[in-house]
């Protein structure tokens, strides 16, 4: 059931042959990645689609930990790109780890020219933390924990004052429109309206989508709700190919205190000495790894898991390590905490894996160039080979801004004159899609479910065949909702990849092949021809073994 292109290398793209089309260039996504590239496209005409106001409903403004760069005494981008090629499992691209690690300073300081007010010593320098499978402290931070609010704050006033640069709140891509695969523009529809039948055509001489991860297909996330995967399936309808879906990463401490999206209690705790006990009150991870809780994020999700699975509640100890200076040094965690009952001066904190960062996504190059001409890819959407099976912890900010700069720069010489773009007039689309998004609430859950059963930190053949079955028939019970069925897509593409790679590596772990194969130390490429090839045999396949 081998996808036909698995084993394709993807890495760059060609050239877009004739005239762009008409429109402005067109950003999907209001995060880092986003609002990054479009300041970085200026004074191109730039229009950003936000789902939520500014500031709201992006992953990048609940970053914790801070943004990955070899900026520090001692460290050199050749370590840096070591330790995400280390990290990676096998199939990090090493020219993409290169050069993202090599642009790294370079976009800090430019992050520092748009008002980022990072950590500095008396003396100027960074202050820097170190964090899971980092050779070095190389881990920039504001107010400890804050990176990730005031970067995307800084961004935000820049992009207020650049007047080359609308925004336009309270829509969400509907989906892209192509045409002999090239890229034409995209249907947009009010947040507010969603089920109205009400939507915008936009017409586009370039799309960037910046959409984030697929946070919002499992049942315990760290995402935002708007984190859920519907560019992944938008793009892979219009024809992109899609790289390495299997590899989802869980972090394995979010505070389990019942709250959706789940609170995240930053690595950066583990990396001043924070350490994992169960209840009954043993430190498990120094049996599991070497490294104990600074073993990569992949292992220690697992190892979290298992003492879950087992019955035995998991904690996160600060107290000593921390204790009385945790409000000064992990503010949003302080208040993540206190707002769960929890004082993590005297109290442990209860966490549990969750959903955190999707390493696969839209096939890009290192220009942020997808396979269907007139689109680009860049932060979490994208798959770019960075990451591989398993990020590096901190590099996806850092990914964000390497990728936004260079899909900026290539826009600008795909585009090298100013184009203006124009909104149509909202016309109706079907009213079954309104009806379709009434019963949203129900079958979301149930999707939520299934992807967290069978495709979630653990998973199994058997597992993988029933989700794929049940997301196809739940496909079929709500396909008058277009936000569903794009969730469902992505969801399916993603448990077709893990179906398909019959080891473990890095994020994706399966029980029964629990070692990696040497034959899959290469990265997955799949388009949507070849999920529909997959289930369509695996429909058979089932349907002759309930009559057998």
């Amino acid at each position: 059931m081998a996808a036909r292109n698995q084993r394709r290398e993807v890495r760059t793209f060609k050239p877009f042959e004739g005239e762009p089309g008409l429109g402005d260039v067109v950003i999907i996504g209001a995060g880092l990645a986003g609002l990054f590239t479009a300041l970085k496209l200026a004074p191109l005409p730039v229009t950003v689609i936000a789902a939520a106001p500014l500031g709201e409903g992006a992953s990048s403004m609940w970053a914790q930990g801070g943004i990955a760069a070899a900026v520090g005494e001692g460290d050199s981008t050749a370590k840096h790109a070591a330790d995400t090629i280390e990290a990676g499992g096998g199939i990090v691209d090493p020219d993409v780890a290169r050069v993202v690690a090599d642009e790294g300073p370079d976009r800090i300081r430019d992050l520092l020219s748009y008002g980022v007010p990072f950590d500095r010593d008396l003396e100027g320098h960074y202050v820097l933390s170190k964090e899971a499978a980092h050779s070095e402290k190389r881990v920039v931070r504001v107010s400890g924990d804050r990176a990730g609010a005031a970067i995307m704050q800084a961004l935000i006033a820049a992009v207020r004052r650049t007047p080359s640069i609308r925004v336009l709140e309270g829509y969400e891509a509907d989906d892209l429109i192509a045409e002999n695969g090239r890229l034409k523009g995209l249907r947009l529809i009010r947040s507010r309206n969603l089920g109205s039948g009400s939507y915008v055509f936009v017409p586009a001489a370039a799309v960037v989508l910046a959409t984030g991860g697929v946070g919002a297909l499992f049942a315990l996330t760290t995402n935002p709700s708007y984190a859920k995967g519907e560019a992944l399936a938008m793009a892979a309808r219009a024809g992109a190919v899609i790289a390495d879906p299997e590899f989802v990463q869980f972090h394995p401490t979010a505070i389990n205190a019942g709250i959706d999206p789940a609170p995240l209690a930053t690595e950066a705790l583990r990396g001043e000495g924070a350490t994992l006990v169960n209840s009954h009150g043993e430190r498990f991870m120094l049996a599991v790894d070497p490294r104990g809780e600074l073993a990569p994020r992949d292992v220690v999700a697992r190892a979290v898991y298992n003492e879950l699975s087992a019955g035995r509640g998991v904690f996160l100890d600060c107290r000593t390590a921390i204790g009385a200076h945790f409000e000064k040094e992990f503010p949003t965690v302080w208040k993540h905490c206190r707002s769960a009952g929890i004082d993590p001066t005297t109290d442990l904190i209860p966490v549990a894996p969750a959903e955190h960062y999707h390493m696969g996504g839209i096939a890009t190059d290192l220009r942020g160039r997808t396979s269907l001409a007139g689109l680009w890819a860049v932060g979490e959407v994208a798959s770019t080979g960075l990451h591989g099976a398993n990020r590096l912890a901190s590099n996806s900010l850092l990914e964000a801004v390497v990728l936004g700069a260079r899909a900026a720069a290539d826009i600008r010489d795909f585009l090298p004159h100013d184009s203006v773009g124009h909104f149509v007039h909202p016309r109706r689309i079907p009213a079954s899609r309104a009806a379709g998004a009434d019963k949203r609430g129900e079958a979301l859950a149930r999707l939520r479910a299934i992807m967290t059963a069978h495709v979630g930190v653990q998973r199994s053949a058997k597992g993988l065949k029933q989700a794929l079955i049940a997301l196809r028939d739940l496909d079929a019970a709500t396909a008058d909702d277009t936000v569903l069925s794009n969730m469902i897509l992505t969801a399916r593409l993603i448990t077709l990849a893990a179906l398909m790679r019959k080891e473990s590596r890095g994020g994706h772990y399966r029980t029964d092949y629990p070692v990696s194969d040497p034959a899959f130390a290469h990265r997955t490429f799949i388009t949507i021809d070849d999920l529909n090839a997959a289930e369509q045999k695996l429909h058979v396949a089932n349907s002759i073994s309930a009559t057998a």
